[in-house]
């Protein structure tokens, strides 16, 4: 009995270290900065990677969008699909050695803060040879989409950064009296920023990003695209460093 015991723990442990070691194996692969690539079907030439938590509704937030008014508009699909990295990127860079991000996020979700944090923190570093566009892509209700508005009023003004970095840094409610707060303490002027929420641009930018997030199938936040490679969901630090330098020697203009 005290043999067969002593044999059962063994496998036991043996059983114990084979799935720890697999398991071990799965994170080290995971945060190696060893990304695994897959291609996507559409859009053509452009590939993805599984990321880590996003945030999304219970349902499929683009399911049946077309037939509600803030849906992405199929003139706007057609636009975005003709040209997707002007759309994506704006001005994509003429030096190829410098990588462009595109970030979805909506100021409601808990990753997107961390994810986007980091990005605006590589795209100040002195080498690290990023551009990084902000998509807003609120999914997580009317604070959500006022919140996105209101950054891109901001952005009217100069400061688009200033304003997410505020966003971040506490909780919010983005009623009338907190937006006029917060553009006094950086220095915008918030009778404006009101205004310009409500203006044809900043419904036609957000109308891009919807389409954009359409077109290659997010259903949560965060999200970014990085030269050619698709991410759903927030990623390790190292794992996004990897990649901007596979990116970077691969040639990401094969996709523009």
């Amino acid at each position: 009995m005290t043999s067969r015991r002593s044999t059962l723990a063994f496998l036991g442990v043996a059983a114990g270290v084979v799935v720890g070691f697999q398991t071990l194996s799965s994170l080290l692969d995971r945060f190696s900065g060893t990304p695994k690539f897959e291609p996507l079907a559409s859009p053509e030439g452009f590939r993805r990677i599984s990321g880590g938590s996003s945030s999304s509704g219970a349902f499929d937030p683009f399911v049946g969008l077309e037939a509600k008014e803030d849906g992405p508009r199929p003139a706007t699909v057609a636009e975005v699909e003709a040209d997707l990295c002007k759309a994506l990127y704006a001005e994509a860079p003429e030096d190829s050695s410098i990588v462009p991000i595109a970030s979805f996020s909506d100021y409601y979700c808990p990753y997107c803060r961390v994810q986007m944090r980091r990005l605006a923190d590589l795209a100040e570093e002195r080498d690290s040879a990023v551009r990084v566009s902000w998509h807003e892509l609120p999914l997580l209700g009317e604070g959500s989409d006022r919140a996105a508005k209101a950054a891109l009023a901001a952005k009217r003004q100069g400061a688009y950064v200033a304003f997410q970095e505020a966003l971040w840094t506490t909780p919010f409610q983005p009623t009338r009296d907190y937006l006029l707060r917060l553009s006094d303490s950086i220095g915008i002027d918030g009778n404006r920023l009101i205004d310009d929420m409500q203006s044809d641009e900043v419904v036609d930018e957000l109308m891009i990003s919807r389409a954009l997030a359409r077109v290659f199938g997010f259903i949560g936040t965060p999200a970014m695209v990085v030269g050619g490679t698709v991410i759903q969901g927030e990623i390790a630090e190292g794992v996004l460093r990897r990649l901007i330098e596979i990116e970077r020697g691969e040639g990401w203009r094969r996709i523009c």
